[in-house]
């Protein structure tokens, strides 16, 4: 048997519902992620102009340990770049910069998890909704192939199953477009925000440097 009729046979005898129902899969997935990044990014962002104040008053007196101490209990990104400088703060501006690009690297690696799994389904979804309607097509034209020299009765049984598998082709297309469409959104929001999350950890990088430096420049005290 040729090949194309092997795969045409598997197609026919599976249909497209296995199409939709990974759909549905992959929308539920979808939405489980999307509801974890928005938990995860909540607590991942912080008022910048109110944190900044904080620490400017404590930063202002030399006080490092007591900086270090209010953002002991934060969990923004911010908090964890600046705390991370602080901590390395006593060895030299140097190695509390590169404490806090290793602290960012590993925030930024945190906030990014999972995202590129919506930015694919967005991306895909839509060809996997395609795949279903082709697949749709193909059975109305195998249901169509039948209606040729059937009797009447038979062959308006026929027509209606065609038009059951252009509906359901066109069913898988819809489907696969109402899927990508909140992937897309969420990923589209989840990296606005992740660019608003580092411009303010880079605010208090900045931030905790000046004072490192001015220390330096002061001796040390």
């Amino acid at each position: 048997m040729h090949i194309v009729e092997i795969v045409k046979d598997v197609f026919i005898q599976w249909g497209a519902n296995w199409v939709l129902w990974l759909l549905f899969a992959l929308s539920l997935v979808s939405l489980g992620i999307i509801i974890e990044r928005w938990w995860v990014f909540r607590t991942k962002q912080d008022v910048v102009r109110e944190l900044s104040g904080a620490l400017e008053a404590t930063l202002s007196t030399g006080d490092f340990p007591a900086a270090i101490s209010k953002l002991q209990t934060r969990t923004s990104v911010g908090a964890t770049v600046a705390r991370a400088g602080l901590r390395l703060a006593p060895q030299g501006m140097t190695a509390a910069e590169k404490g806090m690009q290793s602290a960012l690297a590993i925030e930024r690696s945190t906030l990014e998890n999972r995202l590129a799994f919506l930015g694919t389904l967005g991306n895909n979804a839509p060809f996997i909704g395609l795949f279903g309607t082709v697949i749709g097509v193909l059975l109305a034209f195998e249901a169509l192939s039948k209606t040729q020299g059937a009797p009447s009765g038979t062959s308006q049984v026929a027509s209606n199953a065609v038009m059951g598998s252009i509906a359901e082709a066109l069913v898988a297309t819809a489907v696969g477009i109402g899927v990508a469409l909140p992937a897309v959104a969420a990923y589209n929001y989840f990296q606005r925000r992740i660019a608003s999350i580092l411009a303010d950890a880079e605010a208090l990088t900045n931030l905790v440097l000046a004072y490192v430096s001015a220390r330096e420049r002061n001796g040390g005290a």
